[in-house]
């Protein structure tokens, strides 16, 4: 499949319909100040749960408070940064200041376990180093990824950005009545995507690369359509022609299940 089209950069999240997203990764000197903010956050909690740890031990024996002071790191380093970026969607206190978020690779929100592989990295690379390794390792990753998002499989996005779509595909009026009658299978994800960036893009790619591309393109997805396109069709209308009518169909669908759910949910 060629670059022109069929390339993801570093910087697309994909959607359940194969919709490229442009939301950046997060830039290196914003991950630092979010940093800086919930390292003093932390900070700040650990001195107070230590003193209420202190004071709550302080008439009993070094085990015991041996045990608190334990608790109490466990508790700031690895309990609260995974409750409060589970809880918010990716967000620590930080991150919610300067509009990022966290999510997995795959562009998903994180989970429980995403989170703890996270802050249980990050107390050794960002407190037992100095946080050495994590600058580092963003700086060298096109996602800005430190060692604890490698780890948990996440990295960190630009929260704050208006998502520009491509346009959808239009429906020729010449294979209208072939796409409503036709069997559609749903595309591969990636495939879908090729698809739609090539219908967006093929007004700037050269002739010969565009009647190849698309007729590369037209013969996977037919193994996806059947009967078959009438012959006189253009690769590049039928490929249009089967976007437009799984967007139409998906609708329809949606509109089915809001229906069915009014109904379900609306009082005698």
């Amino acid at each position: 499949m060629s670059p022109e089209f069929a390339t993801l950069t570093t910087d697309d999240l994909v959607t359940g319909e194969a919709v490229a997203l442009d939301l950046p990764a997060a830039s290196l000197g914003a991950r630092i100040a979010s940093g800086l903010i919930d390292l003093l956050t932390t900070g700040v909690l650990l001195v107070g749960v230590i003193l209420v740890a202190l004071v709550a031990a302080i008439d009993t024996d070094a085990a015991l408070a041996h045990v608190a002071l334990i608790g109490t790191l466990v508790t700031v380093f690895l309990v609260f940064p995974t409750v409060v970026e589970t809880l918010t969607g990716g967000r620590s206190l930080g991150k919610l200041a300067l509009g990022l978020r966290t999510v997995r690779d795959d562009a998903g929100p994180i989970t429980v376990q995403h989170a703890f592989i996270r802050a249980l990295i990050g107390f050794v690379e960002i407190y037992a180093f100095s946080g050495v390794p994590a600058f580092f390792s963003a700086l060298l990753s096109s996602r800005g990824k430190r060692l604890g998002d490698y780890a948990a499989g996440t990295y960190v996005v630009r929260d704050r950005v208006r998502l520009q779509l491509a346009p959808p595909a239009i429906m020729p009026p010449h294979l209208a009545g072939w796409a409503r009658s036709a069997d559609m299978t749903s595309l591969p994800t990636g495939l879908a995507l090729a698809v739609r960036q090539f219908l967006g893009r093929s007004a700037s790619i050269a002739p010969e690369a565009r009647a190849s591309i698309g007729a590369r393109l037209a013969d996977e997805v037919r193994h996806h359509v059947a009967p078959a396109p009438p012959p006189h069709a253009r690769p590049e209308d039928f490929l249009a022609a089967v976007m437009a009518s799984r967007r139409e169909r998906d609708q329809a669908r949606l509109r089915r299940e809001a229906e069915l759910r009014r109904r379900l949910t609306s009082r005698p």
